[in-house]
């Protein structure tokens, strides 16, 4: 469900006599986190090698959505161990502010840093020993974290994710994000198009904008270096301001909520001259009663309008939905009521989340919980929606011609790539192409909901 993403950069000859290593779980945030953090241990001169390599220092960035990712956690630590055994291995990410004592406790964890820590790891690393018993705990209370620290990802070429938000305001009874990343703060329009175009200058073809709760972009409570955004600073002027950069083919929005997914992001979508027609928008539920148990500030009836003024103005947009199944109190009329809304709603995908219980949240607390094997159920039965409609907004495009940003492939003699409007293809490999963009046509769809392609 949460892909695992390794950093590495390719370092035979090392500078120093110190290695560092990278293993990030969970989102795109991290991703551009983590990043940003080896190109702080690069600066400092550390050799940054790949994860299964081994190093002096091994930095595990972590998610903490689901309980799987709490237990990936102390795996991926087990694994550093084998790498190398004498590895001071520190921990980061929203587990780490979260349970930092758990964490701690760990066989072989010998640091732990909180939301608040995390960038400054560089002032802890260097006198770090190996941990006899605990590890050390740098955690401070979640409200100190209330600075915005600039991070984008780099390392495929194809492709970066560049932070512009941080935080989130919101109080869903489900979530744990405002516990472990703190209040909602946002980077200047100024420095992100500083960001994009040093971006631009490594050669990467599109920029994926990434946050915890990107439309909320302006609104935020920030310090950066000392300032704050300027007021009247929107998410609707971020993406009109990136719009004029030049050099960048692509941007992508990550996620988006549909109560900020405003009409006039809607139209200047529409019109964008960089902005790719794909929205990925949360749900969470089709039941309007499910909504309010969840506090979301939306009911189904926008979230149906969103939908519908987005396929008015892009009929070609691809739009993802993430939705969760057996949250406390759902009956099976509540979650017949989702499963009909998404099958009747023009969507393309759907990310679905089992619903598990996190601790310091409403929702753990409330009655009524959903026996596992039934929410076990219901995921399966809207996995197997998502596959339709993506195999039908799929096949709408079948024979036509898109353009596509071509990336390395991990099977021999293939090129992948997606389309703007997230439609994946593959293509037998043409030198040159990797990093390029280029018109193909969408010939076969294959059993694995992957187009086979052919250059026009």
């Amino acid at each position: 469900m949460y892909a695992v993403l390794l950093i590495f950069v390719a370092n035979k000859k090392m500078a120093t006599p110190q290695s560092v290593s990278f293993y990030t779980l969970g989102c795109k945030l991290n991703y551009s986190e983590t990043s940003a953090i080896g190109r702080m241990f690069e600066e400092r001169g550390y050799a940054v090698n790949r994860f299964e390599d081994g190093a002096d220092i091994c930095v595990i960035n972590t998610c903490s959505v689901t309980e799987f990712a709490d237990r990936k956690c102390k795996k991926i630590v087990r694994q550093a161990q084998k790498a190398n055994a004498q590895a001071k291995i520190v921990v980061v990410g929203c587990y780490a502010q979260l349970k930092p004592k758990e964490i701690a406790e760990i066989p072989g964890v010998d640091l732990v840093l909180g939301a608040a820590e995390k960038f400054r790891i560089l002032d802890f690393v260097d006198d770090l020993h190996k941990a006899e018993d605990t590890g050390v705990m740098e955690v401070s209370e979640v409200k100190h974290a209330n600075s915005f620290v600039s991070a984008f990802s780099f390392g495929d070429r194809t492709r970066s994710f560049l932070k512009v938000q941080d935080g989130c305001d919101y109080k869903c009874t489900f979530c744990t994000i405002p516990l472990a990343r703190g209040k909602s703060r946002s980077d200047t329009i100024e420095n992100i198009v500083a960001k994009a175009n040093e971006i631009v200058d490594k050669g990467v073809k599109e920029i994926v904008l990434t946050g915890v709760n990107i439309g909320d972009f302006g609104n935020g409570t920030a310090v950066i270096e000392g300032t704050r955004p300027k007021k009247g600073e929107l998410f609707i002027d971020l993406i009109k301001a990136l719009d004029e950069v030049d050099g960048v083919e692509r941007y992508r929005i990550s996620s988006i909520e549909p109560n900020l997914c405003t009409d006039e992001v809607v139209t200047f979508v529409s019109q964008s001259k960089r902005i790719v027609p794909h929205f990925h928008m949360p749900l969470q539920s089709g039941s309007n009663k499910m909504l309010a148990a969840m506090k979301r500030r939306y009911r189904r009836e926008l979230y149906q309008e969103r939908v519908a003024q987005i396929k008015k103005l892009m009929p070609h947009c691809c739009i993802g939905v993430d939705v969760i199944v057996g949250f406390p109190g759902e009956t099976e009329e509540d979650f017949m009521d989702t499963y009909h809304f998404l099958h009747d709603l023009d969507i393309s995908y759907l990310h679905v989340f089992t619903y598990s219980e996190r601790k310091n949240t409403p929702a753990a607390e409330m009655d009524n919980p959903v026996p596992l094997q039934v929410r076990r159920e219901r995921n399966a039965m809207l996995t197997t929606l998502s596959e339709k409609k993506k195999r039908a907004f799929y096949n709408a495009f079948a024979g036509q011609e898109r353009e596509v940003l071509f990336e390395a492939h991990k099977k021999d003699g293939l090129l992948s790539g997606f389309t703007d409007n997230y439609i994946k293809v593959e293509l037998p490999v043409i030198e040159g192409k990797v990093n390029t963009l280029g018109k193909v046509k969408l010939d076969k769809l294959t059993e694995n909901t992957v187009f086979q392609a052919c250059l026009v």
